[in-house]
Parts: C-alpha cells; structure tokens; sequence
C-alpha cells in the first residue's frame, strides 16, 4: 500500500518544505484541495450538518498547479495531485495546458486528482455552468487525454466543439485520471473513466465497503477488469499497519494521512501548531507505519 499525504488547510509558504519532507519519510503522493475564492457561500456544504464550511477566508487555498510546479523544483521522486481540481469549473484548454505543463516539469509525477465540485458561487465566477459540470467532466476527460497525447485533435460534442488543433507542451506517458466523491455518479464516473477512485474525505470500514462494492459492481457493467481502479481512500482509523494490511487486501492501493492531526499532546507543546510539527509527525509516522509496512 501506498501512503498519500493530504496537505489541505496548509499555509502556502509551508509547501516546499512539506514535500521536501514528504519524499524524505516515504510519503508516494502529496495532495492538495482546490478552492477559488472564499465568500459568504449561497451554495450549502454538504460535507458539515450545519452547510457551512470548515474555513474561513484566512485559510490559504492556493493554485494547485503552481503549488506543484513550486514542490516539483525541490523533489525527485514524490508524486502530486489534487484532490480534488474542478475541472468543470474552468475551460477546457486552461486546464489541458496546466496539467501537461505541470507533467512536463515535473518529470511526469502528476495525477489528475477532479471532481465535479458542490459550490455553484464558484462556477458563477468563472463562468462556466454549474447544472451541467457532471455531463462537461465526462465529455472533457477523453478530450483532455487525447490532447495530452500529443499531435492534431479535433472534437465535435455536445459541450465542446473545436476543429484541429494541438498543444504543447505535452507528458511522455499519459496522465492518471482520479476521479474524486462517493455520489452514485461519481463512482460510476470513477468506473468508466477512470485510472483511479479517491476518496475526498475519511471513510469507515463499513462506508468504504459499500464503495467498493458499488465500484466493483460498475467496473463489471463497463466491462472493464476488478482491478482496473487504483483506489486511495483516507481512512478513519488510528494508524496501524495490520489495519492497513488489511485494507490493502480489501483492494486499496492507498490511503490518505495528514499525521499532524494526530499529534500527540507532547508534539503539540513542543512544536505549536507549526511547519516544524507537520515534519516532527510525519516523521513518526514514517517510522511507526510506513518502515513497518
């Protein structure tokens, strides 16, 4: 099993040192979320009881690609994504552009970590219609692939439609698509088009059986093979490698940890709510789970 990072709710100057970090103890994959702005949101969240976010417009959210772009100068061999980019939110070709460019110089250790997102103040923002992200991401995906790939593309669909033409620059080896949510249609998404499932928050064992079951059950539908899906899934479970054993013989390729929200009550006074804590956390966590594994 894999073990990914998730940096959301960092400051964006913490992120060099953090991957820095993050490759040292182990870490394949760093994640980090992806907002537009903050506002008093129209839109409900769906992920708190009372619809209001876990943040506020102090918390840094900062462009995913060019966080990347600044943590792949200072690495070798970790990997990023995020997790997750609404894509709908943006037009095709800004998006298509950012990630080639962010594989090229990064060596190819990029994924495309998307989702269909829930705040329609955003899509108002950048003009892109928010009823209709679902039907836009599964037109934009093959289109993003083909474009990637290199050479003339030309497509003519229900919500793009554009004669030849080619970008670049463009990676050596194909971007891994990751659908992100546990909706009915994302995991049918996740299914049809994608190299890979990941979970945007922390699943118990019973939820993520339900998922895996679900994900299964659509593979098969699509005809495509039990194990076609990478499956990174942040779990919500104290860290324990025979738990994550376990897990991984469930089928998942990865699980998510942030391990300074874990930080024992002796880190928290010693290191404060720091860079220095996240670094002193994962660190224990690369010694107690990850050398264990």
């Amino acid at each position: 099993m894999d073990f990914w990072l998730g940096a959301s709710f960092v400051a964006t100057g913490e992120f060099t040192e953090l991957a820095v970090a993050a490759e040292r103890y182990g870490m394949h994959t760093l994640t980090l979320s992806d907002h537009v702005f903050f506002a008093d949101y129209a839109t409900p969240y769906p992920y708190s009881t009372s619809g209001r976010p876990r943040w506020d417009a102090t918390t840094h959210w900062p462009d995913p690609w060019v966080t990347i772009g600044a943590m792949a100068a200072v690495t070798s061999t970790l990997r990023f994504s995020p997790n997750v980019y609404i894509a709908p939110a943006r037009d095709l070709f800004t998006v298509a552009k950012q990630v080639s460019t962010a594989a090229v110089l990064s060596g190819e250790r990029v994924g495309f970590g998307v989702g269909v997102g829930w705040c329609a103040d955003e899509f108002a923002q950048t003009g892109q219609d928010f009823r209709t992200r679902g039907r836009r991401l599964d037109e934009m995906i093959p289109v993003l692939r083909r474009l990637w790939a290199g050479g003339e593309v030309e497509h003519h669909g229900v919500h793009f439609d554009f004669g030849p033409l080619s970008i670049a620059p463009v990676p050596a080896r194909p971007v891994p698509v990751y659908i992100g949510g546990d909706s009915e249609p994302a995991l049918r998404r996740a299914a049809r088009l994608g190299d890979g499932w990941i979970g945007n928050r922390v699943y118990t064992e019973d939820q993520l059986d339900v998922i895996l079951t679900a994900l299964r059950h659509h593979l098969q539908e699509y005809g495509r093979p039990p194990d076609a899906l990478e499956i990174i899934a942040p779990l919500a479970v104290l860290p324990d490698p025979a738990t994550y054993r376990r897990f991984a013989a469930k089928g998942v390729t990865a699980t998510m940890a942030a391990p300074w929200w874990l930080a024992t009550p002796e880190e928290k006074a010693r290191h404060g709510d720091s860079l220095e804590l996240k670094i002193a956390t994962l660190e224990r966590f690369a010694e107690e789970i990850i050398a264990r594994m």
